[in-house]
Order: C-alpha cells, then sequence, then structure tokens
C-alpha cells in the first residue's frame, strides 16, 4: 500500500512510504542526525494524512481510526498534533508522508487543568529510532508552552514494550489501573478486556532515560516454571519493592494464555495501587519483564 499527495493539477500521485534509511538509529554511539523530523501539523489534507498512520501501527479497523477532522478542529482549540516524518530534502514528496504522530489536548477536573495525551503511533518499521520519546519530548514542550505542568495518558498493561518506554525512558509513573476503559468489540461477553493503567508525567521535571533495573524485590505476580502462564497472585506482601512479572512478547501467547495474565495483572496491579503503591519503572532479567512497584 501506499500514500499519496496530490499534485498541482489535483491529480494524486502515489508516494512509496518513506524507508527508514539503512543503519538509521539513535541508539548509543549514532550519529547525533536524526533521520526524521518532528513537526506541527497544521495543514488539513496533513491531518488526514494522520489517519493511515493509525492503521500503520496498530492495524486499526477504520472505526477506530481518530479522523483528520478530529485532529484539525483539535489543533485550533488548544490541542496538540505533531506529526513525524523521514528527514528528506524538501522536493522529495516521500518526507512530506507521516511515520508518526502525537496528539494531547488540555483536559479539565474542577479547578485543575492539564494535558492529556490521547495518541502516540509509530510505523512499526520506525520503531528503535527513538522516535516514540521525540514525540513525547516534544508534545512536552508543547503543553509547557501552554502553562501546563503535567501529562497523562493510558496504555495497555500487557505491553511491556510501551511500559518501558513511559516508566524507564520517560520517568513517568502509574498511580491509577482502569478496568475494562474502552469496548473495542462488539460483543461484551466474549470481547478481550481492554484495561489499561493511567500514566502520570511531572512535565517540570525531565527525565533522563535509565537502563532497564534487574528485578529486585517481592515477587507478587510470576509466571510458573516451565510454563507461560502465570503463577498464584501473592497480595500479602508489605515491603517498600514489589514486583510483578508481565508477559515480554503477549502477541505470541494464546488468547486464553493472554487473558490470564490480563485478569492476574488486574489484580495484582489493581491491589497494590490502591494500598498506596506506584509503578516507577519495568525491570528486565534476560527475556522476562517485572513492573516495579513502590511505595509513596
Amino acid at each position: 500500500m501506499t500514500d499519496g499527495v496530490t499534485s498541482a493539477d489535483g491529480a494524486e500521485v502515489p508516494v512509496p512510504e518513506p524507508s527508514l534509511p539503512a543503519g538509521a538509529s539513535l541508539a548509543a554511539g549514532a550519529s547525533p542526525v536524526r533521520p526524521f523530523v518532528v513537526r506541527d501539523v497544521t495543514d488539513p489534507w496533513a491531518f488526514r494524512a494522520l489517519e493511515r498512520v493509525q492503521v500503520r501501527a496498530w492495524g486499526y479497523p477504520d472505526r477506530e481510526v481518530l479522523p483528520g477532522t478530529m485532529f484539525r478542529i483539535s489543533a485550533v482549540t488548544g490541542g496538540v498534533v505533531l506529526g513525524a516524518y523521514a528527514n528528506l530534502p524538501p522536493d522529495d514528496p516521500a518526507g512530506q508522508v507521516p511515520v508518526g504522530l502525537a496528539f494531547g489536548f488540555p483536559a479539565l477536573r474542577g479547578a485543575e487543568v492539564w494535558h492529556h495525551s490521547h495518541l502516540l503511533a509509530v510505523h512499526p518499521q520506525w520503531r528503535g529510532t527513538g522516535m516514540a520519546v521525540a514525540l513525547k519530548l516534544a508534545q512536552r514542550e508543547r503543553a509547557l508552552a501552554q502553562g501546563l505542568t503535567r501529562m497523562t495518558w493510558t496504555f495497555d498493561p500487557l505491553v511491556a514494550r510501551n511500559a518501558r518506554l513511559n516508566l524507564g525512558k520517560l520517568g513517568a509513573v502509574a498511580r491509577t489501573y482502569l478496568p475494562d476503559w474502552y469496548a473495542l468489540e462488539d460483543d461484551q461477553a466474549a470481547a478481550f478486556p481492554a484495561d489499561r493503567l493511567m500514566v502520570e508525567w511531572d512535565l517540570t521535571r525531565l527525565h533522563a532515560g535509565r537502563p532497564a533495573p534487574p528485578p529486585r524485590g517481592q515477587v507478587a505476580l510470576e509466571a510458573l516454571d516451565d510454563d507461560l502462564r502465570p503463577g498464584p497472585a501473592r497480595l500479602y506482601l508489605a515491603g517498600g519493592r514489589v514486583l510483578a512479572e508481565v508477559p515480554a512478547r503477549p502477541e505470541a501467547l494464546e488468547e486464553s494464555v493472554r487473558r490470564e495474565w490480563r485478569l492476574a495483572l488486574r489484580e495484582v496491579l489493581g491491589t497494590y495501587l490502591s494500598r498506596g503503591y506506584v509503578v516507577t519503572d519495568l525491570a528486565r532479567a534476560g527475556h522476562r519483564a517485572h513492573y516495579v512497584l513502590s511505595r509513596e
């Protein structure tokens, strides 16, 4: 599939999807020149192009895609709409095809106002380039310019990759577990529960990304020996640091096993968060990953 831009005579000109340059990376020791640029999106047709980024990133059906019209109105009413594009010469039309996006808007509860980030999407081919972090930092700059000092967003606690970004690289924390946060399927009884963790990010403290720590602490949840299924939950722990294992590759598990992990994490994370613990990091040891919960 290709993206398209409109030529001067109105005909659609197919443009190949921009590829990541060979060897491009923001890993340690890599070139400081990024293979992408992040910029504010202001053109109505550029907003529409962001619809395709969501499909590329998550495989969304049409009903779940946030339309360009919503980006358009949000951008002029206080929202932040950012696109990431391949860093190509200005006359290369592939440089106008977005490969990542960040979208958020001011949120209000009582007298408190903050920025809520609703979408962060990166084309699979561009993951690992630092694009997600760059989009979040640019979003942070825009929110601070509006006088906002806190950002929130949600993520699926079964996706360890997202946890590593949110907690370890950005320095956000999670204090709230949200069971059945979204209705993403038609059949409620058979639907896979769409639980989320609510992340909070203090924008006044720029965090230096840190390597994943080793899993040290009392273990409240872990996989059974020689089995991919979760073991029994330990809800009686009271130490200052508690660990809850999460599958490193949940997409490789059968749905029944993923459901077991969903419910086990719901029980463990929900219980400890309700007792004043905060999810502060994602620990790793080999192929295994654990949420780190600390007492505030």
